[in-house]
């Protein structure tokens, strides 16, 4: 699904406009979006609280739709696909990581990384295989039959990690992923996310408030009056 060229382009958006409808008003949340994301970029969202950044990465993460323009993803617009279409391309070609990790409790971590790569077709052996890569590239090998209310907040990010890479997505989308975590641990994580996107030679699009780990990426996105400003 990855491309070594760098300079492939992963994602576009041309006019995404979002409006939601609110007691018979409607608020324009996206207005005439046009953004576009090349494989081997690692590229910062930022913007206060309300700005439009989750909203942004639900619709290009195909989580929402678009109120009109278009998004191509590999090549191909699917702001007006079917939702099995969808399904499929968040399967394949997409990886989420959020502020909170949403585990599944009852499973141990290396389930945790297994399950979605059984669910996208993987066999579980070869599953097992590359979910305990992941996880002790992420320092987690001493952890792997853990569940998640025995690991610290660090750890349940980490594995939340794997799990999103572990599918090997062309493209990755991180809502404040280390919005909940300590200092050290933020930066801690953080650093082992950027050789991850480094390594499988992917595209990443991280929201975040934090300036200092914005300006370490490639280049830094600022949505602003519902518009997005590069630079």
């Amino acid at each position: 699904m990855n491309s070594s060229k760098s300079s492939e382009v992963l994602l576009q958006t041309k006019d995404i406009t979002r409006v939601f409808k609110q007691g018979g008003e409607s608020l324009t949340v996206l207005n005439n979006v046009e953004v576009q994301i090349k494989s081997g970029e690692m590229v910062a969202l930022v913007g206060p609280s309300g700005s439009g950044k989750s909203t942004f990465l639900q619709t290009v993460g195909l989580l929402d739709r678009p109120t009109s323009g278009q998004l191509i993803i590999n090549g191909e617009d699917i702001a007006k696909a079917s939702d099995e279409k969808r399904t499929q391309m968040r399967r394949d070609y997409l990886g989420f990581v959020y502020q909170f990790h949403y585990l599944l409790p009852e499973f141990s971590a290396l389930e945790n990384v297994v399950i979605p790569q059984m669910i996208a077709g993987v066999k579980r052996k070869d599953a097992m295989v590359q979910a305990e890569e992941m996880l002790t590239k992420l320092g987690l090998s001493h952890r792997l039959s853990h569940r998640p209310a025995t690991l610290s907040g660090g750890e349940q990010q980490r594995v939340a990690i794997a799990r999103a890479l572990a599918n090997k997505p062309m493209l990755l989308l991180a809502d404040e992923p280390t919005g909940n975590l300590d200092p050290e641990t933020s930066e801690s994580v953080f650093e082992i996310l950027i050789d991850l996107v480094k390594q499988q030679g992917i595209g990443a699009i991280i929201a975040t408030h934090n300036m200092q780990i914005a300006e370490r990426m490639t280049r830094i996105m600022e949505i602003k009056n519902g518009r997005v400003i590069s630079y």
